[in-house]
């Protein structure tokens, strides 16, 4: 038996049975759409974070109070982490590969402007902000330098959405806000930047790191961001941070962390996360699966006649063996495209209902998706055709 009278063997077998293809191939066909929608919607949200975290830039490092990695004698060691400081940021600013440092210092207040009040978001921060983080200037300027960082003038950048609710369309440049017990002139607004994982940047006021201290009563800056050059050998940077603050603190009692190697960390976990959800969806694939083996199973115990036919007109076990096989592959792979089409259908519906739905359609997930039906439709129908391919020809021609 040639090749191409196997393929069209198998095919007809498949269109004479119909109706009994179409409910087995079904079962594929819903696990390969569960695979499909549910890859495209862990991608969708593997894409949507990374971008998150990637709109500030990807050349940052971040240095944090206390030590993640501890050692010595619990408790012997109370109360003797030094915090971080402005001079301690200013002491890296001169750091080769440097391009700029931000003091960052995060709490709520009250703010208030025009008889309009609103408790949100108070960021105390450096000159250095826009370039560091990618902040446009919508209108007038951000914090200007100060000669004392810590004894800064009482100047304000609003966000865009806190200028419209406290101002309306009127510009509020040059025009005074009281954020808690403090007054503040009003020196630019922000471009409109949008959510953080659920932050909103835009809803926010960024005043000089050092008043930020002195308003919280905090002695300790809540994080030190440093933002180096693209072309900068970032192991030997961290090494220069490193003895920089050891020297000025006198041990390591602080936390550096490289956005390049955040990134890393994150993406592993989603490509996990990802590959779960994919994995949750192919448990539709193992139902399919077993249908397969059942029909094939019901098909041979038909077709035993047929099957003694065919070996006494000389066809070899591996023909037959390779008859049902590929009748079983046919099944799946059918219905694996019809998996894929309404899958995909379905994960670009939800993306247009649903627009603050992440979702993204991988064809790396879909080809994935169609080889694994057929893969299981392939081991599914083994047994059955082993049990055809081991028939006596003598007895199967009795059987009719």
């Amino acid at each position: 038996m040639l090749l191409r009278d196997l393929v069209h063997f198998s095919i007809g077998a498949v269109r004479a049975h119909r109706l009994r293809s179409t409910l087995t191939g079904l079962g594929i066909a819903v696990g390969i759409a569960s695979v499909v929608l549910l890859t495209s919607i862990g991608e969708g949200i593997h894409r949507f974070v990374l971008e998150e975290f990637t709109q500030f830039g990807t050349h940052l490092v971040a240095v944090t109070p206390g030590k993640t990695l501890t050692q010595g004698v619990p408790g012997a060691l109370l109360n003797t982490v030094r915090p971080l400081t402005i001079e301690d940021a200013q002491a890296l600013e001169g750091l080769t590969y440097v391009e700029a440092v931000v003091p960052t210092v995060q709490g709520n207040a009250q703010v208030e402007a025009g008889g309009r009040a609103r408790r949100t978001t108070v960021l105390g921060v450096g000159p250095a902000m826009p370039r560091a983080f990618r902040f446009e200037i919508a209108l007038g300027s951000f914090l200007p330098a100060e000669d004392d960082p810590n004894a800064a003038r009482p100047h304000a950048v609003l966000g865009w959405k806190l200028a419209r609710e406290l101002f309306g369309d009127l510009s509020p440049i040059g025009k005074r806000i009281r954020v808690a017990q403090d007054r503040y002139r009003i020196l630019g607004v922000l471009e409109s930047k949008g959510e953080f994982l659920g932050f909103d940047l835009d809803d926010a006021v960024y005043i000089p790191a050092g008043r930020a201290l002195d308003l919280f009563d905090r002695e300790s800056l809540m994080e030190i961001d440093v933002l180096y050059s693209p072309d900068a050998p970032v192991d030997e940077l961290v090494s220069r941070i490193k003895r920089v603050l050891v020297a000025r603190h006198g041990r390591e009692d602080f936390t550096i962390i490289t956005q390049e190697r955040m990134l890393e960390v994150l993406g592993s976990i989603l490509d996990i996360l990802t590959f779960a959800v994919g994995a949750i969806g192919s448990i539709s694939l193992v139902v399919g699966g077993v249908g397969i083996l059942t029909i094939m199973t019901i098909s041979v115990t038909e077709r035993i006649s047929e099957i003694g036919l065919l070996r006494a007109l000389g066809a070899g076990r591996r023909r037959i063996l390779g008859l049902f096989l590929l009748e079983a592959g046919t099944v799946s792979a059918l219905g694996g495209l019809v998996g894929l089409a309404s899958g995909t259908g379905v994960a670009l519906l939800l993306a247009r209902l649903i627009p603050n739905l992440p979702v993204h359609v991988s064809w790396k997930y879909i080809i994935l998706a169609e080889t694994l039906a057929i893969a299981i439709g392939l081991l599914a129908g083994v047994l059955p055709a082993r049990h055809a391919a081991t028939l006596d020809t003598v007895e199967a021609l009795r059987a009719e």
